[in-house]
């Protein structure tokens, strides 16, 4: 499903459990991640009926590839060159999920994601404290920056540091670099021109085991050139997904600030 917001294309997963019962397990996500989806199917299929380990692995794969370079490390520089990833695991059970938002150093961030559902009371670490989290179970601290991830916040620079998203700001980020100190005037905003279809392509993931547990996730380097902080949809529970294994699960892809505003969860309500 295709929803057209301020001229940008979001793209949105839904799934009703009462229509796919019959058709139970059930691997889907967003794109033309195959890999992803193929190894979410073995790990049901092969490895027994485990929607929790089945995603995992899916995204794990998406990651590994860093798929359209929307995904994994080594894509999506902000401001300061630096990639940082999202991600979110949530559980249609029991209503539980766990996410990371803006970690850094850490490749497997689905799988940090995992280890704040499992083992933690909280929904969401993010920062420079959830790399400390992630260290803590054994997963090893790594550069996130590669050549062609650098290579692309250099040309920005270059470019003037455009499209960025500053606004009401000066000098004018329309064409020039910051840094920026609040403008006495409004600006206007042209977000259409910074989510290209090159930026935007996270993994959302749906998965419904035999037995009929629905998982959501999400896996996701956040947009190109983001300022430096900035979260998007994408670990936000009812925007970047949602499960709920009695009704069906949602999972999108497109302009997290928007999305964050709207979707998913308003289409799962209504399936």
């Amino acid at each position: 499903m295709q929803f057209k917001m301020n001229s940008k294309i979001i793209i949105l997963l839904l799934v009703n459990i009462l229509v796919c019962l019959a058709e139970i397990p059930i691997v889907i996500n967003t794109w033309k991640f195959q890999h992803s989806a193929q190894k979410a199917w073995s790990v049901l299929n092969e490895g027994g009926d485990s929607a929790l380990d089945a995603l995992t692995a899916g995204c794990e794969v998406c990651q590994n590839e860093q798929c359209d370079f929307t995904v994994g490390f080594g894509g999506s520089p902000d401001e300061n060159g630096e990639t940082t990833l999202d991600a979110m695991i949530f559980d249609g059970d029991t209503m539980d999920m766990g996410a990371v938002g803006g970690i850094r150093s850490i490749k497997n961030v689905i799988k940090v994601a995992r280890h704040v559902l499992e083992r933690t009371e909280h929904s969401l670490l993010v920062g420079s404290l959830a790399t400390q989290f992630a260290k803590s179970f054994g997963l090893p601290k790594e550069p996130l920056a590669t050549n062609y991830s650098l290579n692309l916040w250099r040309e920005w620079r270059l470019n003037n540091c455009q499209p960025n998203f500053w606004k009401n700001v000066e000098p004018d980020p329309k064409s020039k670099c910051g840094p920026y100190k609040p403008a006495n005037f409004e600006s206007e905003s042209d977000v259409a021109s910074k989510f290209d279809t090159g930026n935007h392509d996270t993994i959302g993931m749906i998965v419904i085991s035999r037995r009929g547990h629905v998982v959501a996730g999400t896996s996701t380097n956040g947009a190109k050139f983001k300022i430096p902080g900035r979260v998007g949809d994408s670990p936000i529970p009812g925007a970047g997904a949602y499960a709920d294994s009695k009704i069906g699960a949602a999972a999108a892809t497109g302009d997290g600030d928007i999305m964050m505003r709207f979707l998913p969860r308003w289409c799962y309500q209504n399936l």
